[in-house]
């Protein structure tokens, strides 16, 4: 595999473009707008003086160096690369190799994902041509078509439709697989607009409840400090998040490492050992999935027994905790304390009650509560499974009140908890590309998309319908940019099938990717999309970082793949709409007015396109000399500086809440409530076992799974304990079955004492693959997830699974 290799000998350097002479100028233009390399021509241009500003650098074999952004996949990160082409060929990838490692401006590495990407790059299965449907729908059957013939069958379904059913029957899913502006959802979404609109969306598969519940304590979702304050937190727990596999921000492992050696402690708690845990952690505690606000309860009991909280910052600046500091009216209402210590229900939220719940011995609780609320500053980072459960707006209000109470908000080293946006400006930008304004009104919680196939007409504001009082219609028309979700990623991938391959429903499916997905196989059009070396882009930081990575075209797009830019460009002249989708630019041109708008935005100083090659190596990056702090000033000055929050105060106790009158699953003050699929449930006596699907190191989400080298490091399996094991007969590398009433898999077994008992992991993203029979043979944690939603943010909930496994 593609590996660092530190050592430059023999590599020349490259002088700036003011020390090139014309001739030399050009054929570099050629070579970055897209041509070819041919090494023997551009040598001579790159030969240049030691120590001069980069552009590209030149091997001994006439390989050429171009610093790049790791394709943006939506993993969690932004990472720099070092592409070895020679004739015209990616023959190696290397990463960033600036030469720091100050933490205030630190490299910007990929992970195996990133240094394997030739493999995805070359892979054989890419789409190469345009195809139509030839059997039924999602048998994958298809056969060749021309591009013009693909974009006048596109562009009449959409007429068609919108002339039939108006425009609020066509939807661009939610999509990530990329964000390097040009290719991506992002290019159909402006297209839309300016075809008058398709149906909206909110929210996102990632971070439904954590972007929906935090603003109801804070009133903002920037709750996080910039990420180099870490070092000064003494105490640092990792609540079910994962840095080192998933990423969440390049270089978020090497900062709460940083923190470790300035003296740290750091816990992890997760029912799995995550290679975090490993890696980053002094200490591991395993969690009975679900059960994460339980244990929260119980850490608080232990903290305010003991005094431990801060009672000052609580009375100065927040609201709720005890009957002293109720709303105007609700003072008779269960408070925070209250419901700690059982005052109303009856049940105090000990040790030992949660213990029963969690799995976790009271004793640790006592000593991780106690811990918590002595060591300051402190910072829980709250991951974000948790949170993709039943009920998961729990969890997270749970988490931001632990840091309220403990009075880890607005100070050096501490972490308000919630989604935590980074503070400086809101964080990254991600897509900056102009999608418009959507003349369609009504939107759907993204996950519900399903349920506006089947009823859209029906839905209103208590499915979580905005902008309208109901749906105008049922969707009829998906056009799939960038995304697996039509059935990978959904869940219960059975009944996501059955309800598309009814011609009925949707009438119309484009795909448009650059390989064959599951969802692909339902199209009715497939349309074959180049990768990002292939199409100029640009990049920002993954929710933290203060950077801007450019992805040069390293050459032109094989066979007969397209930019989504170009694709969406050719079919808006069949739609009449080339001049005001283009504006007359084509996709560099569109990077260069992205880099501009950085430079309006976060990045005043960032130089030209042209000069980001010549003198920054690809990457613009923004030294973090003085981390700013969240919520500091409120801290200072709760009567100048208050929250936007309806009582300007962290809202412990939300009366927003308490007054959507649904205090048995949106409760005002945060609660452990039992999951409706739960080892305590009826339902544990035919499926035992609890499952969830982790963000696995070999792919982004569902991305790279056809890559060999990455399964062959890391190869899909279901990760069992040993008790579970020899209650059931199996042995490690065994074929097993999994399943439930919603579907069944055989694949093979790690039996590993890294999971708690009780709980298996079936690492999410593996591709859908069934038999005959219907039986998934890869292993898609789909197949056995729940279409069911959450009732505040109504988020996906599918990580909440009850199974069985037995020896297949």
């Amino acid at each position: 595999m593609d590996g660092n290799n530190p050592d430059n000998a023999g590599r020349s350097h490259v002088p700036p473009i003011s020390a090139i002479d014309r001739r030399c100028f050009l054929r570099l233009s050629a070579f970055f707008s897209g041509g070819l390399l041919a090494s023997g021509s551009l040598l001579g241009c790159l030969q240049g003086e030691e120590g001069k500003g980069q552009i590209v650098s030149v091997n001994d074999d006439g390989s050429v160096i171009i610093r790049a952004g790791c394709p943006s996949h939506n993993c969690g990160g932004r990472c720099v690369l070092k592409l070895h082409v020679r004739d015209g060929e990616i023959v190696r990838i290397e990463t960033d190799d600036r030469p720091t490692d100050d933490i205030s401006d630190p490299q910007l590495r990929a992970c195996i994902r990133g240094r394997s990407y030739r493999r995805r790059q070359y892979h054989p299965d890419r789409l190469k041509y345009p195809m139509k449907r030839v059997g039924e729908r999602g048998e994958g059957k298809f056969e060749r078509i021309s591009w013009d013939e693909a974009l006048e069958i596109l562009a009449s379904r959409l007429k068609r439709v919108k002339e039939k059913y108006g425009n609020s029957a066509i939807l661009v899913p939610y999509g990530t697989g990329s964000y390097n502006q040009t290719n991506g959802r992002q290019t159909a979404a402006r297209l839309m607009n300016l075809f008058g609109g398709s149906l909206g969306f909110y929210n996102s598969y990632s971070w439904a409840c954590i972007s929906r519940a935090t603003p109801y304590v804070y009133g903002t979702s920037v709750t996080g400090n910039q990420r180099q304050d870490w070092i000064n937190s003494r105490y640092i727990i990792m609540w079910g998040w994962n840095p080192a596999e998933m990423r969440d921000g390049t270089n978020s492992e090497f900062f709460i490492k940083k923190a470790r050696e300035n003296g740290a402690r750091v816990i992890c708690i997760d029912p799995r050992m995550s290679m975090s845990a490993v890696s980053l952690a002094d200490e591991w505690i395993p969690i009975r999935p679900g059960t994460d606000t339980a244990l929260m309860s119980a850490m608080a009991y232990v903290i305010i027994s003991e005094d431990l909280h801060d009672k000052d910052f609580i009375n100065r600046c927040c609201i709720g905790f005890d009957k002293s500091q109720m709303p105007d009216g609700l003072e008779e209402e269960e408070s925070y304390i209250d419901y700690i210590f059982g005052t109303k229900d009856g049940v105090p939220k000990t040790p030992g009650w949660a213990e029963e719940i969690t799995g976790i011995p009271a004793r640790t609780i006592i000593r991780i509560g106690r811990e918590y609320g002595s060591i300051k500053p402190a910072m829980l980072y709250q991951g974000y499974g948790m949170q993709r459960r039943a009920y998961g707006e729990q969890p997270v209000l749970g988490g931001c009140v632990l840091a309220a109470i403990t009075g880890n908000v607005g100070i050096s080293g501490g972490w308000a908890s919630g989604i935590a946006l980074q503070v400086a400006d809101g964080g990254p930008l991600w897509n900056v590309f102009p999608t418009g304004r959507n003349p369609v009104r009504e939107m759907i919680p993204v996950f519900l998309w399903t349920e506006a196939v089947l009823r859209g007409k029906e839905m209103g504001p208590e499915d979580g319908v905005v902008g309208g009082d109901r749906l105008q219609n049922n969707i009829k028309l998906i056009w799939c940019v960038a995304s697996n979700i039509l059935i990978n990623q959904h869940s219960d991938v059975n009944r996501s099938a059955e309800i598309l391959k009814d011609e009925n429903l949707v009438e119309f499916i484009a795909f448009q990717d650059q390989f064959m997905t599951p969802s692909g196989r339902f199209a009715d059009l497939v349309l074959p999309v180049c990768t990002q070396f292939e199409v100029w882009g640009l990049q920002d930081g993954w929710k933290y970082g203060d950077e801007v990575i450019i992805n040069p075209k390293i050459y032109d797009p094989p066979n007969e793949a397209k930019s989504d830019y170009r694709i969406c460009a050719e079919l808006s002249e069949k739609l009449g709409l080339k001049d005001e989708f283009t504006q007359g630019r084509d996709e560099r041109e569109w990077i260069e007015w992205a880099v501009n708008h950085f430079r309006n935005t976060r990045f005043p100083e960032i130089p030209s396109l042209d000069q980001l090659h010549e003198k920054n190596r690809g990457v613009y990056s923004v030294p973090v000399e003085k981390p700013k702090v969240a919520l500091s000033d409120f801290r200072d000055d709760p009567e100048n500086n208050p929250l936007n929050t309806p009582t300007g105060k962290i809202e412990i106790f939300s009366r927003q809440l308490y007054d959507m009158d649904k205090p048995d699953v949106i409760p005002p003050v945060p609660k452990y409530i039992q999951e409706w699929e739960s080892p305590f449930g009826e339902e544990s006596k035919r499926f035992p076992l609890q499952a969830v699907g982790h963000h696995y190191m070999p792919r982004v989400h569902s991305i790279h799974d056809q890559i060999d080298w990455l399964e062959e490091a890391f190869p899909q399996r279901v990760f069992i304990n040993p008790l579970d094991a020899s209650d059931r007969g199996i042995k490690n590398g065994d074929q097993v079955r999994v399943y439930n009433e919603r579907g069944e898999m055989v694949i093979p077994c790690r039996v590993t004492a890294k999971i708690m008992p009780g709980v298996v992991n079936i690492p999410q993203g593996a591709w859908w693959t069934p038999d005959e029979e219907g039986v998934d043979r890869r292993g898609c944690v789909n197949v056995l997830t729940s279409h069911k939603w959450t009732p505040l943010a109504f988020g996906n909930a599918q990580h909440t699974i009850m199974c069985q496994v037995e020896k297949a």
